[in-house]
């Protein structure tokens, strides 16, 4: 262990006084901007995560009058990519424990072009549902690889917000994705017009996956393994040197620290690392579950797949309601812009609780005045009470963007400890894989019933979580991801 002038062993970085804690005499000094840099190209994959996830959307309806699907193969179709992501997120931990966080990336990259390609030149509905498939393996293999590979290679004192740069990278690919819709049909007319070499433009949606596909795979060949990998796999001096340029402090101190906690590790491989009394789960993975459930529970994806069709069915135009995603789309980029800025200030724990609450109030109104409006031609007619359903909804957004939406992302990066991470955040993701296509396939089903009940669901998971996060979740600003239990 590395001493400072005086002989004294250097405190921990969580120990440190507020700053940089890499500026402290006999602390390594890595750049700041480079580490940062290299948390982006990992977050690639959260971008490429909503790409995939949003470009079905301007393509759906030309893809079911292509291919003459009824309205249920058509949905399991959209719905193949979520099928993916929970397979693909299951898998991911124990590919990256092996053979590294690095080619995790790789496998990523791969499967984000394989699928862009195949549904692209897909000739039957069914074709198109298994290249979905394809493409949401590696959405959950990104989702589980950026944020633990960005807490493993950042600093404490960033890692809250270089781990949000996933979220933030998330809402962006939602975002370009639907702007690369507009353009296409924009030049087309149609998304079932040809466009380039007699394409379909709906086809031409699907093939644009493949540059960020691309830039993801070329880009994560330039940034190192993971350092707590390396370690792992024996490498200590690729560690250490990946440790004095990215993380700084003192290096040897960390080797240490990190081979301590890695120790059995070699003995107990894949999900028997994971296994703990409680329901066949160590309670912290139970965690983790619980926040990846809640994060979906409260319904914000209802909000991406269903808004346009949701406000045009309370009396808003087609051209108003495309409109109205738009600004909830860049609302989400601009809330998470947030929090970055504030979750290594306020921390992980506050914020989720002052999003579940926020959550809590907006969805509260929403299902009270969709619960109360009377129903006109099958849909409930807000009248005079639409701006305040609109207002409730985007308020909504910004509650979630600023807490939830991201910090889960880096709670799930960094709570576990260095022998289970990738193995827990694997089963944590695709619980919330799982979650997502629970909440996205019975919105529908609810909403028939009545959009009060829909909503009144949603607002009963933003109470009850609450009191999970109270509980449960326990604060990580700070820490290093050695000292998580």
């Amino acid at each position: 262990m590395g001493t400072t002038p005086g002989g004294q062993p250097p405190p921990s970085e969580s120990s440190q006084p507020p700053g940089n804690p890499a500026q402290q005499i006999g602390y390594a000094t890595p750049s700041t901007g480079r580490t940062v840099l290299v948390a982006a190209t990992a977050a690639l994959g959260g971008f490429l995560f909503g790409y995939d996830t949003a470009v079905i959307n301007g393509a759906v309806k030309a893809v079911g009058e292509n291919f003459g699907a009824s309205a249920f193969v058509l949905g399991f179709a959209v719905a193949a990519a979520l099928i993916g992501c929970a397979i693909g997120a299951w898998f991911a931990g124990a590919i990256a424990d092996r053979y590294g966080r690095i080619r995790v990336m790789w496998l990523a990259a791969i499967a984000f072009a394989i699928s862009a390609l195949g549904s692209g030149f897909s000739f039957s509905i069914w074709d198109l549902a298994f290249w979905r498939l394809v493409g949401g393996l590696g959405v959950g293999a990104a989702s589980v690889i950026a944020p633990a590979y960005i807490a493993e290679i950042s600093p404490a004192y960033l890692r809250g917000r270089l781990g949000s740069l996933q979220q933030l990278a998330i809402v962006t690919g939602i975002f370009v994705a639907l702007l690369v819709d507009y353009a296409l049909v924009a030049g087309s007319g149609s998304a079932s017009d040809p466009l380039w070499f007699g394409l379909d433009t709906w086809r031409w949606m699907f093939l644009s996956l493949i540059v960020p596909a691309l830039a993801y795979g070329l880009l994560a060949l330039t940034i190192p393994e993971s350092p707590r990998h390396l370690v792992q796999k024996e490498q200590l001096a690729k560690a250490a040197e990946v440790l004095r340029r990215f993380v700084g402090g003192d290096v040897d101190a960390k080797i240490t620290e990190i081979i301590r906690t890695l120790r059995g590790k070699s003995e107990r491989t894949g999900f028997v690392t994971i296994r703990g009394p409680k329901l066949g789960l160590l309670p912290i993975v139970w965690v983790g579950i619980g926040l990846s459930v809640f994060q979906q529970f409260t319904g914000i994806n209802v909000i991406f797949y269903y808004s346009s069709a949701l406000w045009q069915a309370v009396g808003f135009s087609e051209q108003n309601a495309l409109a109205i995603t738009v600004i909830t789309s860049v609302t989400n980029i601009l809330t998470t812009v947030i929090a970055i800025a504030l979750v290594d200030r306020i921390g992980r724990k506050p914020l989720l609780v002052i999003g579940s609450i926020g959550q809590f109030v907006c969805l509260g109104v929403l299902a009270l005045l969709f619960g109360t409006a009377p129903i006109v031609n099958g849909a409930p007619d807000l009248g005079s009470a639409g701006p305040i359903a609109l207002v409730a909804a985007n308020v909504y957004v910004v509650f979630f963007g600023a807490t939830w939406g991201p910090v889960v992302w880096v709670l799930l990066g960094e709570m576990f400890s260095n022998k289970i991470r990738a193995m827990a955040l694997s089963v944590a993701a695709a619980a919330q894989w799982l979650a997502n296509f629970a909440i996205s396939t019975t919105f529908p089903a609810l909403s028939d019933v009545g959009l009060g009940l829909a909503y009144g669901v949603y607002t009963f998971f933003a109470f009850v979580s609450i009191f999970f996060v109270f509980k449960y979740v326990k604060e990580t600003k700070g820490r290093e991801l050695e000292e998580m239990a």
